[in-house]
């Protein structure tokens, strides 16, 4: 079993991106509601805070809920909306014990006045927390946060504030929502319940990402299983185009 104690401190990734699947195959199996494991996979979420605090991570990204789970039954997403205001209501004293800053990402105007006022409540009152930043991209789809870059560069382009020639992929880069918000692009993206897609999730920012999959649904993961998949992180060599034998005399 993985433990804390196998963790390399020199590789630890600066900022996880995970793909939270699996609550309501969860609750079934427990022949509970679906909601039942939207509620415990919020008590994992807590728990892989704490530890990527422990370890050292900086950035943790929870792909919470995507502009395509607007297509569930409404009881199913009035319940998640209701789980979500809920959650950051109680979440504040553990954030801050934690020293945890929030940000989001997403289309916020899908979300109801309820949900954007008590999620403007918590960024604001994690702003100053330093340890942790836990990024929430909540009613946030890659396509739609790439069209509205597309769109906003179209805008500077008809003001004559830039030029189609200036476009390049810096540039383009700097209109997504993560950059705006100085959130570095992710270096291991995890995705639980044994499905192996992105679901629209940081298609661009994910590019040279390291993808990591399991079969564990999201409430069953552990600490545990957060070591095991920042272990298997750690025995990769991150090339970025490069040859092994290049990365091998730059690390010398």
């Amino acid at each position: 079993m993985a433990s804390l104690n196998d963790i390399k401190q020199r590789s630890i990734p600066n900022h996880i991106a995970v793909i939270m699947d699996g609550n309501g195959r969860w609750a079934q199996q427990k022949g509970k509601d679906r909601i039942f494991g939207h509620q415990q996979g919020v008590e994992t979420v807590r728990k892989t805070i704490e530890t990527c605090v422990e370890i050292g991570v900086r950035y943790l990204t929870v792909y919470a809920f995507s502009t395509e789970n607007w297509k569930r039954e409404p009881e199913e997403v009035n319940a998640l909306m209701s789980l979500f205001v809920n959650a950051c209501n109680a979440e504040i004293d553990n954030l801050h014990k934690n020293n945890v800053q929030v940000k989001a990402i997403g289309d916020f105007s899908m979300l109801s006045r309820e949900c954007t006022t008590e999620l403007q409540r918590l960024i604001d009152k994690t702003k100053n927390n330093t340890a942790l930043t836990f990024v929430i991209a909540i009613s946030y789809g890659s396509r739609w946060e790439i069209a509205r870059a597309a769109k906003l560069i179209a805008e500077q382009i008809l003001q004559n504030r830039i030029s189609i020639d200036e476009i390049d992929e810096n540039l383009f880069d700097n209109y997504l929502q993560t950059n705006q918000y100085d959130i570095p692009n992710p270096d291991l993206l995890i995705r639980t319940s044994e499905e192996y897609r992105l679901s629209n999730f940081l298609l661009w920012q994910l590019a040279y990402a390291e993808l990591y999959f399991t079969n564990v649904l999201w409430p069953d993961f552990t600490r545990e299983e957060l070591f095991k998949a920042i272990n298997d992180f750690q025995r990769r060599t991150r090339r970025f185009g490069k040859t092994t034998e290049q990365i091998k005399n730059e690390l010398k």
